[in-house]
């Protein structure tokens, strides 16, 4: 194994430790009422809580900590996220339960936005949508395989006994970190630099994207047990079996989307969030029989993800050499675009429109697409050839000025008249 996959392997370990802390807890929330004597609607406050710190306090950690070296950095972010673990697994009370996931909330957007960075810098630029995939993938396998032995164990062992297992693996993650990871210096960019990567419009339009991408998977995603179950017909255990492909689907999306961002960013993005849309679209038809349900289950699977790489690929280049706040933001709007979007399915499944919610997943997911063009570079065509002994303007026409060619780097995009005159 090179340096670099172990880089990376450590990375997918640790984000997989913290993705799954994430989400375990919707499994353990029967446990907890009990064990606690909180109400569910009280105990499921300890998602919300953990989601709140994600988006708020990231943001504010990475600037605090924006000047740190990436090692020690990574390692004592990792370390504050074991103590909130470790907090949750030896919580008397409700209380000191929500202190230890508000605990680990605070690392999670820094941490995560660090092992992009660090994933991405340690590849050719070429490969950074194979790195973000990568590193995205403990995510999904957090999905697949963390969150329900998770619930498993909490259901035979006691939800502290879950918390217990996260702590004892964020410490494996930390050890892992500190072999695999150079020492690097910290980085050079001040703090206004940071701001000033993150106000810029394309930036914004990428995180905006991000929020509205994820919201369109969000709002299908929250309440598709009913939907299958009760329109399509399928039994609670073909449902899970369901969710199991939805999920290998989505590890499967991410990477190939990671592959292909590597190749053609903007197609990656537009192909993705436009199929996304028109699954989505379709899904209300499709449930209505079970071998189409089955199809568009697996194919919203496969693109659920699928926008990680390439939206984060987009972020780093218009970010240029300040991405730290942008990519700990862009993390933050990740958690609110699926907090929005359960919302809002919420909504539509109490006004007694269960099947059509997808409608509402298309709509965001165009829209995700169309903030896209705002970050995305764009191409003319290009012009025909001029002869060498033509006028540089004829009688009467306007075009004293030649073809205007398009660039996006880095940092912004910046519209070049070059003049007739300096034609070759």
């Amino acid at each position: 194994m090179t340096r670099t996959h172990a880089i990376l392997a450590a990375l997918c370990v640790s984000v997989f430790t913290v993705g799954t802390a994430e989400y375990v807890v919707s499994g353990l929330l029967p446990q907890i009422r009990a064990d606690l004597e909180v109400s569910v609607s009280t105990a499921g406050q300890a998602v919300t809580v953990y989601a709140l710190g994600v988006v708020a306090g990231g943001p504010v950690v990475a600037v605090l900590t924006a000047g740190m070296p990436r090692r020690r950095l990574a390692l004592g972010l990792m370390l504050l996220f074991t103590a909130g673990s470790a907090i949750c697994a030896l919580a008397p009370s409700y209380e000191l339960l929500l202190t230890g996931r508000l605990v680990s909330s605070f690392s999670h957007a820094a941490f995560v936005a660090l092992a992009l960075m660090v994933a991405t810098g340690v590849v050719p630029p070429d490969r950074t949508g194979t790195a973000v995939a990568t590193v995205a993938s403990g995510f999904t396998a957090a999905t697949v395989l963390g969150v329900p032995l998770g619930a498993l164990l909490g259901e035979h062992a006691g939800w502290r006994a879950t918390f217990a297992v996260l702590t004892a693996a964020a410490l494996a993650g930390t050890a892992l970190l500190s072999v695999a990871l150079p020492a690097q210096p910290a980085p050079a960019t001040r703090l206004r630099d940071e701001v000033r990567a993150v106000t810029r419009r394309p930036v914004l339009a990428v995180m905006a994207a991000t929020a509205v991408g994820f919201s369109s998977v969000a709002v299908v995603f929250t309440y598709i047990a009913p939907l299958l179950m009760r329109t399509s017909g399928f039994s609670a255990t073909a449902v899970s079996g369901l969710l199991f492909a939805y999920g290998a689907g989505g590890f499967l999306g991410n990477l190939i989307a990671g592959r292909l961002a590597d190749t053609s960013l903007g197609a990656t993005v537009r192909g993705v969030l436009g199929g996304l849309a028109g699954v989505l679209a379709l899904t209300p038809f499709a449930v209505l029989w079970p071998p189409t349900a089955v199809a568009a289950v697996l194919v919203f699977g496969l693109l659920s993800t699928a926008t990680i790489a390439p939206l984060q690929g987009l972020l780093l280049r218009h970010a240029g050499d300040a991405p730290t706040l942008a990519v700990s933001v862009n993390v933050g709007a990740f958690n609110l675009g699926v907090a929005a979007g359960s919302a809002v399915g919420g909504v539509i499944v109490s006004a007694g429109a269960l099947r059509w919610t997808g409608l509402a997943g298309a709509a965001l997911a165009l829209t995700g697409l169309a903030l896209t063009r705002l970050a995305l570079p764009r191409t003319s065509p290009p012009a025909p050839p001029v002869a060498a002994d033509a006028p540089c303007a004829a009688d009467g026409a306007a075009d004293t000025m030649a073809d205007t060619v398009v660039t996006c780097d880095a940092v912004h995009a910046h519209d070049r008249a070059v003049p007739c005159g300096d034609r070759p």
